[in-house]
């Protein structure tokens, strides 16, 4: 047996025992990448990298076997900023975004991608309840929405941008006519509860994304109807019961309006604070003039906030969409009161008010000429569809799975499980640091019935080649090139369900990035 400490921690384990595998009977998960149990092992991410202390050298635990009296460091600052720099110098040779453009540019960071592909496959009911997690009214976005996500979509390069906004209404609109409406699952009741200023766009996404919480919410509106700024946008923009659909879907969840009901100060601090758990103001039409009298913090646009959180000044009170800042985009205002909900949310379970984080994002710009026949290759040629019946009418089901099938396709397929953004994002890497020069352009492959291969996605780990090597495959795949520009490769011109006949499932799972990923995604 070899003695050694670790994070100075003793420990005793059998001769030949890598370094890393020592350190996992202690405890300590040591980041890895280009390592798989049970095949070869051929250091090359660096992101296991850990310090001999009695030297200072550093190197992959991965492949370093235990040495008697070793001194072992894995998480000091030079180890940490060494993982950092491999982290970045594999970022600087990676080709692929982690969020479709669209996503990003949407405020509620719908996973736009994500409801194209169902409505394409005619998977209406899937397609909204991926909307429904962070559109909280989108038969009325449908309508009146500026779509920013449109103005970013990749399509344009080729024709026009897909017409995001108009699919989320159908499967908003098909939602509502159909016999069983869908609502949200609740969590368990918290017992808690929040009185809600508004019922505008911010006021009414906030209720649901509390009442989803299991919380109570209670919408007070100083007008007869709920809707707020909503109430007064033409019918020809957003028909009434358009409208009311979606306002009577917040109250079938749980929602409870007292409308005809202006909130003074008085009320403000006798009634609400005494009665309810978090108050969050979301009135659009707030007279700045009194402010002073509820005790709240402001400036010359509306109340102060703190930013990220929409906490105000006072303990358990929150503000958002135009008590903050007059908001013209509704979107924009549903946004905030998502984004408000999950502070309050956090602050009702006991916690600090809290912002809403985002992974690390890996972003590579515009697309080639070359880069979009690539993209080409998963979506129709055919150019935006015009509803035969007209825009306000909306898509048909044909119109919209054609529409649908127009999407490119730009984000990851493995975004909740590629190695390099979680690692990324867990030690702060910056994707631009080592980033010199032109970038290498993408290419898809995608003549297997289930996986696709993009080859600038990938870290060169050879998991792949060894998988299908031990799998037998008479092609298999292939390093190819040397030094910085080695790639992995398809040998002798051969098509990619050639070279991967039974092992592209285990390659796929074992690929640390998106390189390797099934066609239809996570």
């Amino acid at each position: 047996m070899i003695e050694l400490k670790i994070n100075n921690k003793l420990v005793q384990v059998k001769e030949e025992t890598s370094v890393l595998k020592a350190a996992e009977t202690l405890g300590i998960k040591i980041p890895t990448m280009c390592f798989l149990e049970g095949y070869s092992n051929h250091p090359s991410c660096m992101v296991c990298v850990v310090k001999d202390n009695k030297t200072g050298n550093l190197f992959p635990s991965c492949a370093m076997p235990v040495q008697e009296g070793m001194d072992i460091s894995c998480d000091d600052q030079e180890v940490i900023e060494a993982r950092r720099e491999a982290l970045e110098l594999l970022l600087s040779d990676h080709v692929g975004d982690c969020e479709a453009p669209c996503r990003l540019s949407c405020p509620a960071f719908m996973d736009i991608p994500k409801m194209n592909r169902l409505i394409a496959e005619n998977k209406f009911e899937e397609a909204l309840q991926v909307v429904k997690e962070d559109i909280a009214l989108p038969l009325i976005l449908g309508f009146i929405c500026s779509a920013p996500c449109e103005g970013a979509c990749r399509r344009k390069q080729i024709d026009n941008p897909v017409s995001i906004c108009l699919l989320k209404r159908f499967v908003a609109t098909e939602d509502m006519s159909s016999k069983s409406v869908y609502l949200p699952t609740k969590k368990a009741k918290s017992n808690q509860k929040v009185a809600i200023i508004g019922s505008g766009p911010a006021g009414l996404a906030c209720a649901f994304n509390l009442l989803k919480e299991g919380h109570q919410c209670t919408i007070y509106e100083k007008n007869a109807k709920a809707g707020g700024t909503l109430l007064e946008v033409s019918e020809s923009e957003l028909p009434a019961i358009a409208l009311n659909d979606e306002i009577e879907l917040i109250n079938k969840l749980g929602a409870k309006f007292e409308l005809n009901t202006t909130i003074t100060p008085g009320d403000f601090e006798n009634k609400l604070k005494r009665d309810f758990d978090a108050i969050v103001i979301a009135a659009g039409n707030i007279d700045h003039s009194n402010l002073k009298e509820f005790n709240l913090e402001f400036n010359k646009s509306g109340i102060s906030t703190q930013e990220g959180t929409f906490a105000t000044n006072m303990n358990g009170v929150f503000a958002c969409g135009s008590a903050i800042k007059n908001h013209k985009l509704a979107i924009r205002a549903l946004a905030q009161g998502k984004e408000a909900a999950f502070s309050a949310n956090s602050f009702l379970a006991g916690n600090d008010p809290i912002e809403t984080q985002r992974l690390f994002n890996s972003r590579f710009g515009k697309l080639t000429d070359s880069e979009i026949e690539e993209y080409k290759k998963e979506a129709i040629p055919d150019d935006r569809i015009e509803p035969q019946n007209g825009k306000l009418e909306g898509f048909s089901r044909e119109e919209a799975v054609l529409e649908a099938q127009r999407c490119l396709r730009c984000d990851c397929r493995k975004p909740k499980t590629c190695k390099l953004r979680i690692y990324a994002d867990e030690y702060g890497a910056n994707q631009k640091k080592y980033s010199f020069g032109e970038r290498k352009l993408l290419k898809k492959y995608l003549q297997h019935n289930e996986v696709v291969y993009e080859s600038e996605k990938c870290i060169r780990c050879g998991l792949c080649i060894d998988i299908a090597s031990a799998e037998k495959e008479l092609t298999g795949l292939t390093y190819i090139g040397r030094g910085f520009n080695v790639k992995i490769e398809i040998p002798f011109n051969k098509k990619l369900d050639e070279a991967l006949t039974v092992a592209a499932y285990k390659c796929v799972e074992a690929c640390p990035t998106g390189a390797l990923s099934f066609k239809k995604g996570e």
